[in-house]
């Protein structure tokens, strides 16, 4: 496991640190299919920047007592989906912090819309072998818990990457060094809010 030391974290990173910390006005929401790396990146990216940290997925489990794919196998999907819903709009509502979400979040059109209004949208991107290897490592998935995870996979990044792709920010994840995706990750918040608040300025000009 990488480390994620704080002190080292905010001397590498610190001119992006800055630059994030003195223009973000709102959480910042990570999205992208499961297994590419949302909340390991995510926690780092929180750790670098002194905020918290919010799984979505683990604060479902919190408010249904019961682990997702007990969800899934008692309820089904679609009450899963209006779990997902309400636990998304309270952690936006919670004010700045880092949100990972899951796979499926975004492609609510009421989650997403709440996404573009109230938070600011980071696609961490992986290609599908990447994705492959990390889901085999684990049962949790329920959507995978099928003969060829492989073509699920590829089905729903054919259906969710045009919506993924409408995110603020695309970060790309892969097997390299955990460190370097999250360097890019604020690299990319960074350039984002300075060219979000030249042109306020420019605006207000």
């Amino acid at each position: 496991m990488l480390s994620c030391d704080k002190t080292t974290m905010k001397t590498y990173y610190k001119d992006n640190k800055d630059a994030i910390r003195a223009h973000l006005d709102r959480p910042i929401v990570l999205i992208g299919l499961m297994g590419a790396g949302k909340s390991r990146i995510g926690r780092m990216l929180a750790e670098a920047l002194d905020l918290p940290f919010c799984d979505s997925d683990d604060e479902v489990e919190k408010a249904a007592g019961m682990s997702i794919p007990d969800i899934f196998e008692c309820y089904g999907e679609s009450a899963f989906r209006d779990g997902e819903k309400k636990v998304i709009r309270r952690l936006i509502e919670d004010g700045i912090q880092v949100i990972a979400t899951g796979g499926g979040a975004i492609m609510s059109s009421e989650t997403a819309a709440l996404i573009k209004d109230r938070a600011l949208s980071v696609w961490i991107r992986a290609d599908i072998p990447v994705i492959l290897e990390r889901t085999a490592r684990t049962d949790k998935r329920p959507l995978l818990r099928v003969d060829n995870p492989e073509a699920v996979l590829r089905a729903l990044a054919e259906k969710r990457y045009p919506v993924y792709a409408k995110a603020d920010i695309t970060v790309d994840s892969g097997n390299g060094e955990a460190e370097d995706v999250l360097n890019r990750a604020l690299k990319g918040l960074a350039d984002y809010l300075s060219r979000a608040e030249a042109e306020r300025s420019k605006d207000e000009h």
